[in-house]
């Protein structure tokens, strides 16, 4: 198949699954349609290892969607199969210029639409597609517009047709129609402008033989200055770290108990002060080793001290995970505690990575191709798990379990409610949390707007 049919193809499709339907099992379904539309469409040079784990990431996103329908399993389908669309074609591309390459055409789709030459078949159209194009689409196509306004414009001209009984909505026909054709063209179909391509090199991990060549960075300092003033900076910085390492650890595990409410507040206060020390951290270091010294032999002891203060961050993101497990053992799981977990680890992931730039004389940019991977696997493992019922289950085991906090706030939660109300012998709960507004409305949902999820519950 040639790019129109795939374009015609899934707009039809789309229109298909989504017409008088709400979002849920139709994105998956659509999801998967689309990886494997691409694993087709991709030439065998650009099936990479990347290619495969995100047509993999793919066919499980859209599952996820499925089951769950929402916010996270969205991300993880949109992020995957724009993902996967951009490997398929741009294999040497970066990662980091998807979002622009995606932006830029979603701005040129309408100059892009109307250069028939680009993605239309030219004088080899088969007379019975050509004939179904310009006899049957395109009337059809300018009929539905052109009724749609005038039925809204008079209503003595919609009324010459009240006797024909059409079940159908045209203006939400016809936005399918466009939000589908829009969606397709544009993955399809999608241009990297040459000023893109010709900066793509920018993005390279490793230095090139210009970068190594030792030279001061500012005129006003000289390169010896410049190297001293990172060992004073660095030594002073790894004073200063350890002395707020053990302030805070003493605050944390051995000041007296305070209450739920004031130990809330202060680990937030907390976690946040340690992701932005390392954040600060990593920019620090980013700024003395963007080229010279990664390569000088001078700089020996700076890279030691700055490995140092590494470790020590290291070390400052574990005691604030310690202490977000005692918050947990404590007082139960929440999706923010769950959440700061997440954070931390990824400030970890930071700095093992630092470490690895310095180790291995890698670029700045090297931190952020490598990072973007790793905030992708936390979308991942976001929308694949149930963590709704996880807080739920584990909660449950507590004696201060709150029924009404899980009931209305936490997500996903209904199976593992259900089984609490079977151990309690609560059949009045049992029959309140299947009558809740969520299970009941998806219970009555057509079938491609349903979330599974809610079609397992008994």
């Amino acid at each position: 198949m040639k790019t129109h049919h795939y374009i015609f193809l899934t707009t039809i499709l789309f229109v298909i699954v989504f017409y008088n339907q709400n979002v849920g099992l139709n994105l998956g379904i659509i999801g998967i349609i689309y990886s494997i539309l691409t694993l087709f469409r991709t030439p065998a040079k650009n099936r990479t290892r990347t290619f495969l784990f995100l047509f993999v990431t793919s066919i499980l996103s859209s599952i996820a969607f499925a089951w769950y329908g929402d916010f996270p399993s969205f991300l993880a389908i949109a992020s995957s199969i724009l993902l996967l669309g951009y490997r398929s074609r741009n294999r040497r591309m970066k990662i980091l210029l998807l979002i622009p390459v995606f932006v830029i055409n979603c701005f040129t789709s309408i100059c892009r639409f109307f250069s028939f030459d680009e993605w239309l078949p030219k004088k080899d159209v088969p007379g019975l597609w050509q004939k179904t194009l310009a006899f049957v689409l395109i009337p059809l196509i300018l009929i539905s517009v052109f009724f749609g306004i005038y039925s809204a414009g008079s209503d003595h001209f919609a009324n010459l047709f009240t006797n024909f009984e059409f079940d159908i909505n045209f203006w939400q026909l016809l936005a399918m129609i466009v939000l589908g054709f829009f969606i397709a063209f544009n993955y399809w179909n999608y241009a990297v402008e040459k000023f893109i391509y010709k900066n793509n090199h920018i993005l390279n991990n490793d230095f090139q033989e210009k970068d190594k060549i030792q030279k001061s960075t500012y005129s006003f300092l000289d390169l010896d200055a410049e190297r001293m003033s990172g060992v004073i900076s660095f030594f002073a910085l790894n004073v200063l770290l350890i002395f707020f390492i053990i302030t805070y650890n003493y605050e944390q595990f051995y000041e007296a108990i305070k209450t739920p409410v004031q130990l809330s507040e202060e680990t937030h206060e907390r976690v946040n002060a340690v992701i932005m020390s390392i954040v600060m951290a990593i920019l620090v270091i980013m700024f003395y080793f963007k080229s010279n010294f990664n390569f000088d032999p001078k700089a020996g002891l700076m890279k030691i001290l700055v490995k140092i203060w590494i470790f020590l961050n290291a070390v400052l993101v574990i005691s604030a995970m310690v202490k977000n497990s005692e918050y947990i053992i404590n007082y139960g799981f929440t999706y923010k505690r769950l959440g700061v977990f997440a954070f931390l680890i990824l400030s970890l992931i930071g700095l093992v990575m630092t470490f690895i730039k310095i180790q291995t004389k890698k670029r700045n940019i090297f931190l952020f191709n490598t990072m973007v991977w790793y905030v992708y696997g936390t979308i991942l493992i976001c929308s694949y798990v149930n963590w709704g019922g996880i807080i739920t289950s584990e909660n449950m085991k507590r004696k201060d379990f709150a029924l009404n906090y899980h009931k209305t706030g936490i997500n996903f939660s209904e199976k593992a409610l259900l089984k609490y109300a079977e151990e309690k012998h609560d059949e009045k709960l049992k029959a309140e949390i299947l009558n809740l507004g969520r299970v009941k409305f998806q219970k009555n949902e057509k079938f491609l707007s349903k979330v599974l999820f809610y079609q397992t519950i008994k």
